[in-house]
């Protein structure tokens, strides 16, 4: 397998109650599965290819729960990146060169059969995880909104985390909601102020980095 490791950050909106229930093992709130996601890569590789600068995105979807599997996907990778980098990308996406349940890219690529075609397109990803607010951007295929969650009877902020020690995707993530609106082939349904999370990612084909 190609060696790849990765360190950057990720925002990602699904169509669950605000924690998510499957982050512990429980089923989706609404007894399927939607999200959409955007990854900036601040440093990286795979193999040779320097993987630092690049972004990529994802929308994915599932008629239940993901482990029931039928899903569709459709990757996006940022315009600015080269073939090469695009390349090493969609394979890092699709979970090639990568050990089996190491990330959560090889799990949605395993349970989503009907992939979409790739896309290029520009992506804008802002996220301010002390502020638990952040956005994403891209044309013609999604826009997500995301900010704190608010104590509904004062409005306050209010801070969450989820820490899994054994994660796929995360060891620390901050909680937060959001609305998607997409306009391209695979249409979300049900994302509004819905779960977010904002994580740094460490990873490698062999899993998320403990000591990142």
């Amino acid at each position: 397998m190609t060696p790849w490791e990765i360190h950057g950050v990720e925002l990602a909106n699904c169509n669950c109650a605000t924690g998510c229930p499957c982050q512990f093992m429980s089923l989706p709130t609404h007894g399927n599965c939607e999200a959409v996601a955007a990854f900036a890569i601040d440093s990286g590789h795979f193999g040779s290819v320097d993987l630092s600068g690049t972004k990529a995105a994802m929308v994915v979807q599932w008629p239940g729960p993901i482990h029931e599997g039928d899903g569709k996907m459709q990757i996006i990778v940022d315009e600015a990146a080269s073939p090469e980098q695009r390349d090493a990308l969609f394979k890092i996406m699709t979970g090639e060169d990568t050990e089996e349940m190491a990330t959560m890219w090889w799990v949605f690529s395993a349970m989503a059969p009907h992939k979409l075609e790739t896309l290029v397109k520009p992506i804008s990803l802002s996220m301010d995880m002390a502020a638990r607010k952040g956005s994403i951007s891209v044309p013609g295929v999604f826009e997500t909104e995301a900010g704190p969650i608010t104590n509904p009877v004062t409005g306050a902020e209010h801070r969450a985390r989820i820490d899994l020690p054994h994660g796929f995707e995360f060891r620390v993530a901050e909680i937060g909601k959001g609305t998607t609106k997409t306009s391209g082939e695979i249409r979300l349904s049900n994302t509004t102020d819905s779960h977010v999370h904002m994580v740094e990612i460490h990873m490698t084909g062999q899993g998320v980095l403990d000591a990142a």
